[in-house]
């Protein structure tokens, strides 16, 4: 897995990164085996945020890509553009789920553009960036992660039971 932290601030070293460790703090909770192998901080550029996740999906080391930062609705929230820019599909469903699952006590959950796809054989997941919103939106999809998976990878495992 690699967590990629799109923030302005954060790449500038002016601001500590705070939703890497949330998403790797999600991780820990949940029980997934997930070993983070790449963490990088990069600037809010629709570039920079699809090259970053070309070259981690494309070099195949990874089968999951978080993102977290973003996904907001200001001015330098770009991720989704750079994420759609190079995934080959969307999976709005975990978008959707991500949503509706924080958004109970916190409206403002629907400001924010989660978006999920693929490129070659990784999921790609780009979340929110505060700390709350990155785990909170993790661990509403956590679950159902493994068998996204290994259905991208070509996999034809059972559907997981309904919790």
């Amino acid at each position: 897995m690699a967590i990629i932290t799109v923030s302005d601030g954060a790449a500038a070293g002016a601001r500590t990164d705070r939703g890497a460790p949330a998403c790797e703090q999600a991780l820990r909770s949940s029980g997934i085996e997930h070993r983070v192998v790449s963490r990088e901080v990069i600037p809010d550029e629709p570039k920079q945020v699809a090259r970053a996740v070309r070259v981690r999906a494309d070099a195949g080391e990874v089968d999951l890509i978080v993102l977290t930062g973003g996904t907001g609705v200001s001015p330098r929230d770009r991720t989704p553009e750079g994420v759609r820019e190079v995934i080959e599909f969307e999976v709005p469903g975990l978008a959707e789920k991500m949503r509706a699952e924080t958004s109970h006590g916190f409206p403002a959950a629907y400001l924010s553009r989660q978006v999920v796809g693929v490129r070659h054989k990784t999921l790609v997941v780009a979340l929110p960036g505060s700390p709350r919103g990155a785990g909170d939106c993790l661990t509403a999809i956590l679950g159902i992660i493994p068998h996204a998976i290994a259905l991208i990878q070509g996999a034809q495992p059972d559907h997981p039971d309904p919790a």
